[in-house]
């Protein structure tokens, strides 16, 4: 519960529905929110606000929103599932019946975990899902990162020691900014927090720099750009390997202070021998002299940010795409450089003294059937079915969905749905009622995004700037909020039942945190007494007080009175608008975690990728078959915003786009319903006949698909479109981070 609040009131707080963290004006008059506008004064954004951002009220209203828990009893005469509201008590009684069952009878292997995308936006989620995995004691964690950006983490993790520490492109410094698959006009960046995107890259070009778009399909962003180079889907991997080629055929590479600690260039060179610009023009469909003179502009720039994002990592070649965009940038000087790719520095980033640095690994454990190994804790989303529906030892009998809907989201869609269905048990954690959790025997709701506080701890560690602000909550609500929940979740797997306090495990988190930093060498806190630092941590939820501790004991904090200007949830409090932390800054060798605090560019399993590469291409001078991509719409950010009327109506968005050359070849038409067919599945969409996609690729949105019985997203049904990921194939996946293809699919597309 938050303290009450004046109704008539101005709340500024940031916007937590995409990776932007843009700051919100929120007028509130008579307890309801009146307005909601970008925040001029808000120290990164500046205003900027998109679609999105101003519907927060409408999401908050949403009368198909959750308010109650909800607990399955039965189903109806059409075999839909039958749910009703009870008070907490009773859903979490249940759960505990439930997970008590499953452990008698299977054993903690048999429950898994599935985190989808909101989780990483949801301030109580971040903090406090750790430690409900760790009580369950289950090795079968799937989440969103295998549908999306784990490429970006096994790269960082081989190159610089860590996943962790990921490079994002320093774009308000940059003279030459390159984008691969990416569309930020649309989805205002990902893994690189940055709002107001659109002029960020409309300020390259303004102070005389050059904007250069690399994606099959001609995007907002790519309209916008100096040049747009159309690249057949799947091939970006072909694309980088023959421009680390040329630069160093051409003597072009310099790599400027980290030269000293690199090693494995004498490797490069001979690995990328046979990646000759004239090879990838057979590849990727781009001109041989268009693919040199690329190469050429990265190589002469001042400066250059090369950025891939889902279009690259959501490939075959996804961890080698990304490693390539980083093998690019140290030979051209631009790794961690103004202007180039630097490395953020989290206000709650932890402080250590030098240590040993390790081997990163993969594969401590693997995928029960397929064999595919753990990557970063998480198995591939793609073998969920196969976990849930395979009998044998280990066969996942119960799951926890937290804000996920991986039956639209996740490959193969129909057999993901087939999988929940059979569970012996299932808990959701979730605001909607949605083709998921519709399976759950528990649905247990947060509140709604203006209910609870937040602070960006994913995205201030992925943003151009370094940046703190805290948005304290605008209503009050008596639902429990996600820390509460998976504190509550944390204590009946630890068998302590369904009366124990949430604040238990708040207070031990909070004081197993501050106790780290006490025994720290050197450090302001270092043998201080941690009851008096817990007494002075901010009043608030259990997630704030964490949060504060992060603030207080990380590199910009107070160190509980040590830095008398440092950073607190109080200080944050004091400016609503945000803390402006100043530019990124150069920060290898000390942010290296190698073994040897060097960068091995064949630390991990790049050389047998190449070669792979090499071998996949000759299957890829096209066999006829139609190549399916996906996109994003500016008013759309995954499954769960279909059901705001204000963001989904107007013109249809799930259509399937197709070039005009290959829609009259195959005798289809603008407007007319096409079967799209892949090896695992078909859909039936309508068409939409574009020059915006090049000839060889069709298009369809993901995250649609919102016509299964059971569910409850009123709107979203009036607007339901086709799950595209019916077609997705779960046994296409990038091998070394078990990322599945979402991208490139091969598929027939024929008159329905």
């Amino acid at each position: 519960m938050t303290k009450p609040t004046p109704a008539d009131r101005t709340v500024f707080r940031t916007c937590p529905l995409c990776e932007a963290t843009c700051g919100l004006q929120i007028e509130v008059r008579d307890g309801v929110v009146k307005r909601i506008r970008g925040d001029q004064d808000d120290v990164f954004s500046s205003g900027f606000i998109c679609p999105k951002g101003s519907t927060l009220k409408q999401l908050h209203e949403d009368p198909d929103r959750l308010r109650k828990p909800l607990v399955r009893r039965g189903v109806d005469d059409d075999g839909a599932p039958v749910f009703e509201e009870v008070d907490w008590d009773e859903a979490f009684r249940v759960v505990e019946e439930k997970l008590s069952d499953v452990r008698e009878r299977h054993g903690a292997a048999a429950i898994g975990v599935y985190l989808g995308n909101p989780n990483a936006h949801l301030l109580g989620a971040v903090t406090h899902t750790r430690p409900f995995l760790k009580a369950l004691g289950s090795r079968s964690l799937f989440s969103a990162s295998t549908v999306d950006q784990m490429p970006r983490h096994v790269a960082s993790g081989y190159l610089y020691g860590s996943g962790a520490s990921v490079p994002v492109p320093d774009m308000d410094r940059t003279d030459l900014f390159v984008l691969l698959g990416a569309n930020p006009f649309v989805s205002n960046g990902s893994m690189c927090t940055a709002p107001g995107f659109p002029d960020r890259v409309d300020a390259v070009r303004e102070r005389g720099g050059r904007v250069i778009v690399i994606d099959p399909r001609r995007t907002r962003t790519a309209e916008a750009a100096d040049l747009h180079l159309s690249i057949r889907p799947g091939t970006d991997a072909a694309l980088l390997a023959a421009i680390t080629h040329h630069l160093i055929s051409t003597d072009q590479v310099s790599m400027g202070r980290v030269a000293a600690l690199v090693d494995g260039r004498s490797e490069l060179a001979e690995a990328v021998e046979n990646f000759t610009a004239d090879w990838a023009a057979g590849v990727t469909g781009i001109d041989a002299d268009q693919i040199r003179a690329l190469a050429d502009e990265i190589g002469a720039a001042k400066s250059a940010a090369v950025y891939g994002r889902i279009g690259t990592t959501t490939v075959e070649f996804g961890t080698l795409t990304t490693w390539l965009l980083d093998v690019i940038a140290i030979l051209t000087g631009n790794l961690d450089e103004p202007g180039g790719i630097m490395f953020p520095r989290s206000a709650i980033e932890r402080v250590r003294p030098p240590r040993p640095g390790r081997q990163f690994r993969v594969g401590r454990w693997a995928s029960r059937v397929s064999g595919r190994p753990e990557v970063q804790g998480e198995l591939p989303a793609a073998d969920m079915p196969d976990e849930i529906l395979v009998p044998g030892d280990g066969q996942l009998k119960m799951m926890f969905t937290c804000a996920g809907n991986p039956v639209l989201s996740c490959p193969d869609g129909d057999r993901m749905d087939e999988a929940f269905a059979s569970l012996d048990a299932m808990v959701s954690v979730d605001i909607y009622l949605n083709e998921t959790t519709r399976h759950a025997d528990v649905i247990l709701p947060p509140p709604s995004s203006l209910e609870k506080s937040h602070y960006d701890i994913n995205f201030y560690g992925l943003s151009i700037r370094n940046i703190a602000n805290f948005s304290a909550a605008v209503f009050d609500s008596e639902a429990m909020t996600e820390e509460d929940i998976y504190a509550k979740l944390t204590l009946i797997a630890l068998s302590r039942g369904v009366d124990a306090n949430p604040e238990i495990v708040h207070e031990q988190m909070a004081r197993e945190l501050l106790a780290a930093e006490t025994e720290v060498d050197g450090s302001p806190l270092a043998a201080r007494n941690v009851d008096e630092l817990l007494d002075q941590l901010a009043d608030g939820s259990g997630s704030v007080r964490i949060v504060d501790a992060m603030l207080r004991t990380g590199p910009y904090g107070d160190q509980f009175g040590a830095n008398a200007n440092g950073l607190s949830v109080s200080k944050l409090r004091e400016n609503p608008h945000g803390i402006d932390l100043g530019a990124l800054e150069p920060r290898i060798p000390d942010l290296l975690n190698t073994m040897d605090d060097r960068i091995g560019l064949f630390a991990g399993p790049f050389l047998e990728e190449l070669a792979r590469l090499e071998a996949r291409s000759t299957e890829w001078a096209m066999d006829g078959r139609l190549r399916l991509v996906g996109r994003r719409h500016l008013r759309s950010n995954n499954s769960w915003m279909h059901n705001l009327e204000v963001l989904v109506r107007g013109q249809a968005r799930c259509t399937l786009q197709i070039n005009p050359a290959d829609a009259a070849e195959l005798g289809i038409a603008d407007g007319i319903d096409a079967v799209v067919r892949s090896r695992v599945g078909q859909v039936v969409a309508a068409v939409e006949v574009t020059e915006s996609v090049m000839p060889g690729v069709v298009s369809l949105p993901h995250g649609w698909g919102h016509d299964m019985a059971g569910a409850k997203m009123d709107v979203a049904r009036r607007y339901a479109g086709v799950n595209s990921n019916v077609l997705t194939d779960p046994a296409a996946v990038d091998p070394l981070s078990g990322t599945a293809v979402l991208n490139a699919i091969p598929v027939e597309v024929v008159p329905a």
